[in-house]
């Protein structure tokens, strides 16, 4: 029984690296399989500016 990591011998820290790394690797297949597919398209709307408008007053108070 090794009741700490700093008395564990060597095949206690190569089945803890193991298990790490098999864990990483179930996360990355898990994380890549709900990334959207590659086939799906993105649609840009683009608008386009109208005419200039000059405002030469404002009824708005300044407040400061």
């Amino acid at each position: 029984m090794n009741h700490s990591i700093q008395s564990a011998d060597r095949a206690t820290h190569l089945k803890i690296v193991i298990v790490a790394l098999v864990a990483g690797a179930v996360l990355t297949t898990f994380g890549t399989s709900l990334h959207p597919s590659t086939d799906f398209v993105q649609t840009v709307h683009v608008k386009k500016a109208g005419q200039p408008t000059m405002v030469s007053s404002s009824e708005a108070s300044l407040v400061r």
